[in-house]
């Protein structure tokens, strides 16, 4: 392993699985626990001493360029590499070469929520010799993955890329976490569209080049759809992720941020988390697994279940909601329910 690492997150993609969510917003911008993913990604790079980062950009950049500056509120320094058209996965890498080519270099999705030890997994590469490393996790649901079969040394011998049940042959998914010595970027054509599940990766196997897999014991979740979406708020919420909530625990599961009031007579089951600056009127229901963001009110009678709800959104009397996600600034005014709903895009 040479030279000091630095880290390419991979903050470009659409987020089209997530529609509408990802309408007017990045997907690293969509909030997990009140916080951008792709905040956490940074804030786990930092904590293993991975302070130079760049990032690509091209849906709704001005968004994670405001939020996240020249990344110094975190103790890191951030550079942007807008792409006007998506290059790819692998392409986005290629362009940004001069930044990473100095030595052993990370990828991440900054879409992915996960607290991956990242010291390990370099310590993993540079043990192995590789050329490049996969992170690898075991999930029961793997066909919107790719799935990879590796040897008693944990060398890659076989990768499909998102498989058909007739290929299938592991349950180890390709996690978008990878290390690479520098040398790989040569195998990147420059100025094209280039994949790693898709391309590089079948390409290294073919050049014999020594490729491991790295078995992930630590969290991660893929943000793709609505589902794994709402599967990670109950993860966080759940501490099964080893994340930290935002605010102060006034009682058991229940977080709750700086200025918000609760009224006495307000019913709230944890766990939830509720943001800052916020009104929880009298008889109001924020029943369990139920993310408030900031500067939110939320009138008497009204009920909220297995619901996400960002910023600055009002919520009138008797409204009842269960399993919603409500949009920034969504304003429901008149009495109604909705079940399983994506509201205010």
């Amino acid at each position: 392993m040479k030279g000091p690492v630095r880290a390419m997150v991979m903050a470009a993609g659409a987020g089209t699985r997530l529609r509408p969510l990802t309408q007017d917003v990045p997907k690293p911008m969509v909030t997990i626990a009140n916080r951008p993913v792709l905040q956490y990604t940074i804030e786990n790079l930092k904590r293993y001493g991975i302070t130079e980062i760049i990032l690509n950009l091209h849906n709704h950049p001005d968004q994670i360029r405001h939020y996240f500056g020249d990344g110094s509120k975190w103790g890191v320094s951030l550079q942007y590499s807008y792409e006007p058209k998506l290059l790819g996965t692998a392409g986005g890498v290629k362009n940004v070469e001069a930044f990473l080519k100095q030595g052993t270099f990370i990828v991440l999705s900054g879409d992915g929520l996960t607290t991956i030890n990242l010291k390990n997994l370099l310590a993993f590469h540079a043990r192995k010799k590789a050329f490049g490393t996969i992170g690898l996790k075991p999930i029961d649901t793997r066909f919107d993955y790719g799935v990879t079969i590796r040897n008693s040394s944990s060398r890659i011998t076989r990768f499909i890329e998102k498989p058909k049940w007739g290929d299938v042959f592991s349950n180890e998914v390709n996690t978008g976490i990878y290390v690479f010595e520098p040398q790989a970027l040569a195998f990147i054509p420059k100025g094209k569209i280039y994949d790693f599940g898709h391309e590089l990766w079948p390409l290294l196997l073919k050049k014999k080049k020594p490729i491991f897999g790295y078995p992930m014991k630590d969290y991660w979740c893929d943000i793709g759809s609505l589902t794994e979406y709402r599967r990670a708020q109950r993860d966080v919420l759940e501490g099964l992720t080893g994340t930290s909530l935002p605010g102060r625990q006034i009682r058991r599961g229940v977080w709750v941020g700086e200025g918000t009031v609760i009224d006495r007579g307000a019913r709230v089951e944890g766990p939830c988390l509720i943001g800052r600056d916020c009104r929880i009127a009298d008889g109001a229901v924020i029943g369990a697994y139920t993310v408030i963001g900031s500067r939110a009110r939320i009138s008497k009678g009204s009920e909220l279940r297995h619901s996400i709800v960002w910023d600055d959104v009002q919520i009138g009397q008797g409204v009842r909601l269960e399993n919603c996600i409500l949009s920034h600034g969504t304003k429901l005014r008149e009495p109604m329910a909705a079940f399983d709903s994506v509201i205010g895009v």
